[in-house]
């Protein structure tokens, strides 16, 4: 599919409902275990989207739409969700979450943004130039990728308890980085 703003913008504002569906009012049995070692719960991961909302997609779309000759962004921090989280409730995150992403909607809806705008550019700190179009259609695929993250942290809760079935439950199989 090529990128399109509006088509982004269908997933985008969908992911606060798609997460308050799958997690509000659910025991913590299901939000805060995590799949062992230093992977995420579905907990952490509302953190970290939450976090992303603050410093991350719009910031950084800002920066790329400035007036200014200096197109950096600032480092993302993958782990501060651990620290911003503390002492919340996951519906607190939640309604935090929705919040932030109704608010950066709004701003992005702002914009009024142009194909001449989608190709401006700023400078990603590890990949290095970046289009606007690219940032947008990363937020959009992050949004997913951890949808499906949580799914999955969810299935294995039952990993054990879906017995001689695992083996067609794809999303309970190791993945490659796992084996």
């Amino acid at each position: 599919m090529h990128f399109t703003l509006e088509k982004s913008i269908e997933i985008l504002e969908r992911t606060p409902d798609v997460l308050e569906a799958m997690l509000q009012g659910i025991s913590t049995a299901w939000t805060s275990p995590n799949e062992g070692g230093d992977s995420w719960s579905a907990y952490d991961i509302v953190g970290h989207l939450i976090h992303g909302e603050r410093t991350d997609w719009m910031p950084r779309a800002e920066r790329i739409l400035s007036e200014g000759t200096d197109k950096t962004f600032a480092p993302f921090d993958r782990f501060a969700q651990f620290e911003e989280s503390r002492g919340k409730t996951l519906t607190q995150l939640l309604d935090e979450f929705r919040k932030l992403r109704k608010k950066n909607l709004g701003l992005l809806s702002s914009k009024k943004l142009t194909d001449d705008h989608l190709q401006e550019t700023g400078m990603h700190p590890v990949f290095g130039e970046v289009t606007l179009s690219q940032l947008l259609a990363t937020w959009v695929v992050h949004d997913l990728n951890h949808m499906a993250q949580i799914s999955r942290v969810m299935a294995k809760q039952y990993k054990e308890a879906v017995g001689p079935w695992i083996q067609y439950l794809s999303i309970l199989q190791p993945r490659p980085r796992d084996k």
